[in-house]
């Protein structure tokens, strides 16, 4: 690590390599809300940020495990969940005032056809306006999930080439009719009526913890009164005697 006056630290965000602050800062210089897009392993997360100088204001959002609200059974990682995400995303942000929008990728590195370009590709067609190059967006197939339906006949006709689908289990049924799901769930976010989009999602309640019972304490007994402690009786001062200049004493 450098040492010296002139030596700068770094934003904590950026030595933990979460934020790339010269990208966060050309996307606020177009002074438009950002739609974020993030991805986990387990879920896409899209939202439509403003920019304050207090911190980022989220206007609306949605995460892929939403979607079973909707009737959506197969996986929330996968590009279709993706699209519906940006789809949901991009209505409740329209039922709210927001008519354009730059987006905001991260760290995600910006591959033709991912998960992030579905995720616009649905905010897109909630009718926001994003600048993009369409060459970017992922095809039909691709976004309705046939891909996925492929790859599922390949490797149950190939077993030994791979184990992608070997956890499904009772969801084996539901992934052949994936394309048919997804135009169901689509036709059903888009029929969200809009006093229902512009509602605040609800928080989920919290789980209170059951706290262990605490342990009666037992009772003190009364103390025992003891007998008072006897007062020593005081010296009786003594008798003061002076002794005359012959030798005698004198009694006062």
């Amino acid at each position: 690590m450098a040492h010296g006056p002139t030596y700068r630290v770094k934003f904590r965000r950026r030595r933990e390599g979460k934020t790339d602050y010269y990208r966060r800062r050309r996307l606020l210089l177009s002074r438009l809300p950002r739609l974020v897009v993030r991805k986990t392993n387990t879920k896409v997360i899209v939202q439509v940020v403003t920019a304050h100088v207090v911190g980022d204001m989220t206007v609306a959002s949605a995460v892929s495990t939403e979607l079973a609200n909707y009737g959506w059974e197969a996986g929330t990682a996968n590009l279709p969940a993706a699209y519906l995400t940006g789809l949901l995303a991009g209505l409740r942000a329209k039922a709210k005032g927001i008519t354009t929008a730059v987006l905001d990728i991260g760290l995600n590195p910006p591959i033709r056809g991912s998960k992030v370009y579905a995720a616009l590709k649905g905010a897109l067609d909630a009718e926001l306006e994003i600048p993009h190059d369409p060459e970017i967006l992922p095809s039909e197939e691709r976004i309705t999930g046939q891909h996925i339906v492929e790859a599922f006949k390949y490797f149950g006709e190939n077993p030994g080439h791979g184990h992608q689908f070997s956890k499904l289990g009772k969801k084996k049924t539901a992934l052949t009719s994936l394309p048919k799901k997804f135009e169901t769930v689509k036709k059903a976010i888009l029929a969200i009526p809009k006093t229902e989009l512009k509602k605040p999602k609800k928080k989920a309640p919290a789980t209170k913890k059951a706290t262990p019972k605490k342990k009666a304490r037992p009772k003190k007994e009364k103390a025992v009164e003891k007998a008072p402690r006897a007062v020593p009786r005081k010296p009786k001062p003594k008798k003061l005697i002076s002794r005359s200049k012959k030798g005698g004493k004198r009694k006062k």
